[in-house]
């Protein structure tokens, strides 16, 4: 948009979900055929088509997942995240929002029933209504007004490669084996799968996640065993008991909620914020 100043570039050709059972074929085709009913472009491949995209994948007979087919969203990709985050602040900041840096909450202010503000390592901050929008830290600040939410807080995490050649110009996932691998502009293979098992607030994961992204990932393309593993990462997302964003009120008056994003929290932006907005503004749910 335009009207963000986004400096975002999407550097893949398309998001692709690969099927290793007759029974994942079915679900690519429901899925398919709904992105369809909606308007959105998608198109099923064949081992043939999948092969054409990615050189590297393992189409053998052999195999240690076979694989039968997959889907594609071509407009499907990868997004620089911190140039979406600060693509925001600069439009927040254009409309006259303060945004202070390095400011930890450390508790809710309150009267009675309503929250009146908030208590910060750099002072005090009185407000009508105060909104919690902290993904994996939801829990916390819902816990200084005393309230417990129905979600858990997990560590998700990613690692890349060393940069090599152009390889991959898609987004490669595979459900069943919980990963999936692209390729960033610099070269490097930006690999990551499912969250850590255990509950946790700590932004550091249990090594045994990473060896299952890299061993999925190199099942899917054998060639990559021959890379080292460059740096890793992990965040703290929170997730939502049916998999499902809360955008609500909460008990106390003036305070609000915005989490639950399990894994898709970045790409939920723009319709989380409208939102969200709506829901602060009127007090009323966004139809």
């Amino acid at each position: 948009s335009a009207d963000l100043n986004f400096n975002v570039m999407f550097s893949q050709r398309g998001m692709v979900n690969i099927a290793h059972s007759n029974a994942e074929i079915s679900a690519l085709h429901r899925r398919g055929n709904a992105m369809r009913l909606n308007g959105v472009d998608a198109e099923l491949l064949t081992r043939d088509d999948l092969g054409r995209l990615m050189p590297g994948l393992d189409l053998s007979a052999a195999a240690r997942f076979p694989i039968l087919g997959g889907l594609i969203q071509k407009r499907g990709g990868t997004a620089r995240h911190d140039a979406v985050a600060w693509g925001y602040a600069r439009a927040a900041d254009a409309r006259g929002v303060d945004i202070i840096q390095n400011c930890e909450v450390t508790a809710l202010r309150r009267e009675g029933d309503r929250i009146t503000g908030v208590e910060t390592t750099r002072g005090p901050i009185a407000a009508d209504k105060v909104a919690i929008c902290v993904a994996g830290d939801s829990g916390r600040l819902a816990a200084m007004a005393g309230l417990r939410l129905p979600m858990e807080s997990h560590v998700l995490q990613a690692l890349v490669s060393e940069p090599v050649k152009p390889m991959l110009d898609v987004v490669a996932v595979s459900g069943a084996l919980h990963v999936y691998i692209n390729q960033s502009d610099k070269g490097e293979l930006v690999m990551g799968g499912d969250i850590d098992g255990c509950n946790s607030y700590a932004q550091r994961g249990d090594p045994h996640v990473l060896d299952h992204v890299v061993e999925s990932a190199a099942a899917l393309f054998p060639a990559i065993r021959r890379l080292r593993m460059m740096r890793s990462w992990g965040g703290t997302v929170d997730m939502s008991m049916d998999g499902s964003p809360i955008i609500t009120r909460l008990p106390l008056a003036g305070l609000y909620l915005n989490g639950g994003w399990c894994y898709g929290g970045f790409k939920g932006t723009p319709a989380a914020g409208t939102a969200m907005a709506h829901l602060v503004a009127t007090d009323r749910p966004h139809p």
